[in-house]
């Protein structure tokens, strides 16, 4: 850098040298020019001529100059575009951009009426949909301006490169205002437009299954196992569930042969969904096929014992006795004998063939280390089969009455509790959430807590006095 300088101020003393010397021969020269203009004569010598020449030079490049200014202004006037549109151009591009940039600050600020504002003003400046509409549709919404959202949505469309964004956002519109049948629409249209996208496809997944679309519900599952955002063991779980309601559809329809079909795959695809094992075994029942049917509940039983596994399995010989019936369900009971709801259904079967000895065997310590109001009902039955003393058998049918109902089916997100099971949850809209638990927690029901006074009532016209409540197990040892 330094020897550049140096050379530079080497290169200028050596130019001004050069013209000190030049003009010096110049003025030794002593010769004279002579110009004659419009009957005038003028002398000059040398230098003059010179600074004649330079002077002569400036003023014809200030002519063109000025002429092409003029010839500008004449091309800007007519519309023509030059270097005075341009520096307009810029300017207001300039201004557009600068407004753009304060709109956006002002929404990410929580100020949509002045984002709205500065997003209109980018928009007649800048002249760019794709930069200035999307702020618009978005100030306008924060700012509550909904219709005017929807113009910008809808500007939105006519392009290719931001159509998908004005349908995602007139796709928000009509959910918050509840028009779920036109969201489902534009869900789908969405889904065509970015069929990996994942919040359009749950989007779409949770309308469809809203509307019994079970069959499109099942296509956008298999769309997002192929986009890798669900796992195979839950895509196959899910994929089950669709697969049972859509068979329930089916049997409402009366088509039983699509039905089974359907239920079957359901149970195929989820061995462990209680609903499609039920319902698989009842189609293979109307087949006839008696032997799928006991293997899938089996199957079923293992996994989770349960009271529709239970009664399905009933249905296979729906004629059969107590003794045969009790023989039968041995091979479903053996799968878990140590369950409860196997000690429970044992002890049912053994009640219904009167042997009650045995059937409190069965039933074991579950209603005194989980009473419930089915082990309780049960205990109340075996001792009435036992001829206990009555005031034994009205307690037990009290705390039947007052207890909690045991396991039912319960939403993992939001505790809600279902009558029966269903894929979407009631409460919380969540999809594939019912367990068959115990609830956290469980109150008596008002029905039931009705009927207590009315079991305890007595005929006589003066009442009894209320007996001290006695423990389970002096309750058992009593009826013993």
């Amino acid at each position: 850098m330094m020897l550049w300088s140096l050379t530079k101020v080497i290169l200028f003393v050596v130019l001004i040298a050069a013209l000190a010397v030049a003009a010096g021969l110049l003025s030794e020269t002593g010769g004279e020019m002579r110009l004659i203009f419009a009957g005038w004569e003028f002398t000059i010598g040398p230098v003059q001529a010179v600074v004649l020449g330079l002077l002569l030079f400036v003023a014809v490049w200030l002519a063109l100059r000025i002429l092409g200014l003029l010839l500008a202004t004449f091309r800007f006037l007519n519309g023509d575009e030059t270097a005075i549109s341009r520096y307009f151009d810029r300017n207001r591009e300039r201004k557009g951009y600068k407004a753009l940039s304060e709109g956006m600050m002002a929404l990410a600020s929580g100020e949509p009426r002045l984002a709205l504002s500065r997003a209109q003003n980018a928009e007649r400046l800048l002249g760019k949909p794709e930069l200035t509409t999307l702020l618009v549709a978005q100030a306008a919404e924060a700012a509550g301006d909904h219709k005017r959202a929807a113009e910008a949505y809808k500007t939105l469309l006519k392009d290719d490169a931001t159509r998908f964004v004005g349908v995602r956002g007139l796709l928000q519109q009509k959910l918050a205002a509840g028009d779920r049948e036109v969201a489902l629409k534009l869900a789908e249209k969405a889904f065509e437009l970015r069929p990996k996208h994942a919040e359009t496809q749950d989007v779409l997944l949770k309308l469809q299954s809203d509307a019994g679309d079970w069959s499109g519900a099942r296509t956008t599952l298999g769309a997002k196992l192929k986009a890798g955002t669900l796992p195979k063991d839950v895509y196959r779980r899910r994929d089950a569930v669709l697969a049972l309601q859509q068979a329930r559809t089916v049997i409402d329809d009366d088509a039983s042969i699509e039905a089974r079909e359907a239920a079957i795959e359901a149970n195929k695809l989820s061995p462990d969904l209680i609903p499609a094992a039920a319902m698989a075994a009842r189609g293979y029942i109307a087949k006839g096929d008696r032997k799928n049917a006991t293997r899938v509940l089996k199957k079923a039983w293992e996994v989770l014992p349960h009271p529709d596994l239970a009664a399905a399995f009933a249905e296979i010989e729906p004629d059969e006795g107590a003794p045969e019936r009790l023989k039968r369900f041995r091979t479903l009971i053996n799968a878990r004998p140590d369950n409860d709801e196997s000690k429970m259904l044992l002890a049912e079967l053994l009640v219904a063939t009167e042997d009650f000895p045995a059937a409190r065997r069965a039933l074991d310590d579950v209603a005194t280390r989980a009473p419930t109001q089915r082990s309780l009902a049960i205990l109340a039955a075996i001792a009435r089969g036992e001829g206990a003393e009555d005031t034994v058998v009205r307690d037990l049918v009290a705390r039947a009455i007052a207890a909690p109902r045991g396991p039912q089916w319960v939403c993992d997100k939001c505790h809600a509790i279902h009558d029966g099971w269903q894929p979407v949850c009631d409460n919380c809209g969540s999809f594939d959430t019912l367990s068959w638990k115990t609830p956290p927690a469980t109150s008596t029901s008002p029905a039931l807590a009705e009927l207590l006074p009315l079991m305890e009532a007595r005929p006589e016209p003066e009442p009894e006095p209320e007996e001290e409540r006695l423990p389970l197990d002096e309750i058992a040892r009593r009826a013993n």
